[in-house]
Parts: C-alpha cells; structure tokens; sequence
C-alpha cells in the first residue's frame, strides 16, 4: 500500500464510522490535531464528530503527496457533506487534512474544516 492508499483506507474507515478499524493505519503514539483539540485516538475523534454530526462524510478532491527525510506528508483537500445533528443537510463544506506516515503507519494527523463558521453562520 502507498502512503496516499492508507491514508484513504484511514478516511474511508474513519467515515463508517469505524474506529477500531481505523485505528489499525495508526501508529500506536498518533498525535492528532483536530480543529483546535488534541485527541490520541480515532475513537476520540468518532465521539467529537458523534455530537457535531448526525453524520458526515468526505468528498475527495486530492491527494498531494511530499517525500520526507524519514517520512512521507499526505494532504487530503475535499470536501465534507452530511446532516447537522437537527437533520439540516450541509455540503462543500471544505477540508484539509495532513498527514505523517512513517513505516506504514500514520504518526500525526491535523484536520481543519469549514464546520464551525457554518454551524455559527459566519
């Protein structure tokens, strides 16, 4: 698997949502930065997007991969679409996730989106 394939089996299974296969892309120390918090686990994460989302989903532009040292920096720009937690549905909401992947596994994830300025209307 390429770097880019696993950080898209990550998003994939992330989205089901299913944290426990997810959690088999990730290195077992993951740091992750989303949006502001700091969480140590996919499930953390799931239970964060559990009370914005009645349920969320990504819509891949691309994928831009750079070569590292020791590592390798995957970027995925997209993106999200689904339902507020009232039913409301939302798309184009956009996205960026980045990545570092070190034999395999990803070692650090930042996600920054759109969701907050829409949930406040700004």
């Amino acid at each position: 698997m390429t770097d880019a394939e696993i950080v898209t089996a990550f998003l994939d299974a992330s989205m089901k949502p299913d944290p426990d296969t997810a959690a088999l892309y990730l290195a077992p120390d993951i740091q992750i930065g989303f949006t502001g918090r700091k969480f140590t686990s996919p499930h953390e994460a799931s239970a964060f997007n559990a009370r914005r989302y009645k349920w969320v989903k990504k819509q891949y532009e691309k994928m831009d991969v750079v070569e590292k040292d020791d590592h390798t920096v995957v970027y995925s720009l997209g993106t999200l679409y689904g339902e507020w937690p009232d039913g409301t549905p939302f798309e184009g909401n956009r996205y960026i996730d980045r990545f570092e992947v070190r034999n395999g596994k990803i070692t650090r994830m930042d996600v920054w989106n759109e969701s907050a300025e829409r949930i406040l209307g700004l």
